[in-house]
């Protein structure tokens, strides 16, 4: 096979994502424990591939193993395979050039944790209201669909005048279906937009600057990046990386376009002479304890060691705040249930009201 179509192969595999988060925080984690055992590498690596039960994610660790035996390093056998980032094969050059591989393997691991640990408190918070929100819409499509329709035909035998709101209500009752496709059809044309201009800048740049305005979530988003930097240039610069490189392996792995763009001015200033604080002051989305510690960090030579702190902050943050956004959302989505289910209601009774009146 030529090596153009081994190519062409690793990236549709690739696309698969053979390597979820999860399995590479396993991966790291065993990893580095077989190596602090005192294996090398080649064996740590074929301990592993006899573990593995996953197909693909043996036929990949085969594919790293069998690079190694040919005179590939560890980071280059991983960037050949498609399944990695710039910043991890990077962050293994690194490692293996200073050797401090165990090191570099361990923060990789924790990196994932933290990860997988996020998405899980995302999911737990999200998946209760987004339960509750799916039986409310099926609520209000059988209340606009078989309940207010009764109410309607009752009204018409009186032949009297209906209040506004119920009128309303009733003129939305008839057209539900047809504003329900339309939704459903606006929510399909978004989602097809979105992700053909997901890696487009001007479109980056809009919806992170959206999300940032976001009550409640934008704070949240904001920490949950920021921990990420500040957690990828600890490893790097622990590993003794150069900063304009470090800045670099982090702008491409960190997939946030207000950062992104940050770092990539930060860099031209930090060459100028500039230094890293002061780049970091002229942009809102660093934090003002962001920037006062790194330029504390900065004067003693100790930015790693800081950024490791910062970002074990941010951290204890991001859970404090998920677990707020949880606490405040539930009795908030029941209480905009109650005044929608409340509305449709009281625009169905009010004409009753007058139904006496109307008997005499």
């Amino acid at each position: 096979m030529s090596e153009e179509k081994k190519n062409i192969l690793q990236r549709e595999i690739s696309l698969k994502k053979t390597f979820s988060d999860k399995s590479k925080e396993s991966f790291y984690n065993e990893f580095n424990s077989l190596l602090e055992s005192g294996i090398d590498i080649q064996r740590a690596l074929s301990i592993l591939i006899e573990e593995q039960q996953n197909k693909k994610l043996f036929a990949v660790l085969e594919q790293i193993l069998t690079d190694l035996v040919g005179g590939r390093s560890l980071a280059e056998s991983l960037e050949k395979t498609g399944h990695f980032t710039a910043y991890e094969y990077q962050s293994v050059r690194i490692g293996e050039e200073t050797g401090r591989l165990q090191i570099i393997l361990y923060h990789l691991a924790n990196y994932f944790t933290n990860k997988v640990k996020l998405r899980r408190q995302l999911v737990s918070v999200f998946t209760y209201p987004s339960f509750v929100i799916l039986i409310t819409i099926g609520v209000l499509y059988f209340m606009l669909n078989s309940v207010v329709p009764m109410f309607e035909d009752v009204f018409k035998q009186f032949g009297q005048e209906l209040p506004y709101l119920t009128k309303k209500i009733i003129g939305l009752s008839n057209h539900f279906s047809t504003f329900l496709l339309y939704f459903f059809l606006l929510l399909v044309g978004i989602s097809i937009y979105g992700y053909t201009q997901r890696k487009e800048d001007g479109f980056r740049k809009i919806t992170s600057a959206i999300a940032m305005r976001t009550p409640i979530f934008g704070k949240l988003i904001q920490k949950v990046y920021l921990a990420r930097m500040c957690q990828s240039l600890s490893l790097l610069l622990g590993a003794k990386t150069p900063l304009v490189n470090a800045l670099t392996l982090v702008e491409e792995m960190i997939g946030f376009y207000p950062i992104e763009n940050a770092i990539k001015e930060i860099k031209s200033e930090i060459v100028k002479g500039e230094s890293l604080h002061q780049g970091l002051a002229k942009f809102a989305i660093f934090d003002q304890r962001l920037v006062s510690l790194t330029k504390i960090a900065e004067e003693i030579n100790q930015l790693d060691k800081t950024f490791e702190r910062l970002s074990q902050q941010y951290q204890e943050d991001i859970e404090f705040r998920t677990k707020l956004i949880g606490t405040i959302i539930e009795p908030l989505i029941i209480v905009v249930i109650g005044l929608v289910v409340g509305v449709i209601m009281v625009a169905m009774y009010m004409p009753m009201f007058n139904l006496s009146n109307v008997i005499k």
